[in-house]
């Protein structure tokens, strides 16, 4: 689950609520601050304004504060990711859909794979070959040997 940290919507949601929270915070303080230096200096200053726009300041550093935060962890982020080796990429190889399917070899059932098919589940049951029993002993009889003639039917 290696993805790309500029494909990331909580990277870029971070870096943009930063970014928003930094603006947000640098606007509350200059006007706060351009509001009180004025009315200070021409002597139309209510304690509104003065009182209240020192409150507003300190709200406007903390929004300030947070959104500088938010942006240092978001350069954080992009460090250690830079840090953390890329995967190498796999090759595939393109499928050949004009090519026939191979058949599988077909093997005898032996003790281990009776076995195996009584006792696993029915998904799998149905994956085992099952040779039918006539089959299963002309496999298991030797080549060389000669039939007696109670079996041969003429």
């Amino acid at each position: 689950m290696n993805k790309s940290l500029s494909r990331s919507i909580g990277f870029w949601l971070l870096l943009v609520v930063s970014l928003a929270t930094t603006a947000v915070g640098g606007w509350l303080i200059s006007g706060q601050i351009g509001t009180m230096t004025t009315t200070l200096l021409d002597g139309t200053a209510t304690g509104v304004e003065v009182y209240v726009g020192q409150s507003l300041v300190v709200v406007g550093a903390g929004v300030l504060a947070a959104g500088i935060v938010g942006i240092l962890l978001t350069l954080g982020l992009v460090a250690a990711r830079s840090l953390v080796p890329a995967p190498a990429p796999t090759v595939v190889e393109a499928i050949d859909w004009t090519a026939t399917p191979e058949q599988a070899p077909t093997e005898t059932p032996t003790s281990e794979t009776a076995a195996s098919s009584e006792a696993a589940p029915a998904s799998e049951a149905a994956a085992v070959d099952v040779v039918p029993a006539a089959d299963a002993d002309d496999a298991a009889a030797p080549s060389d040997a000669k039939p007696d003639d109670s079996t041969i039917t003429r």
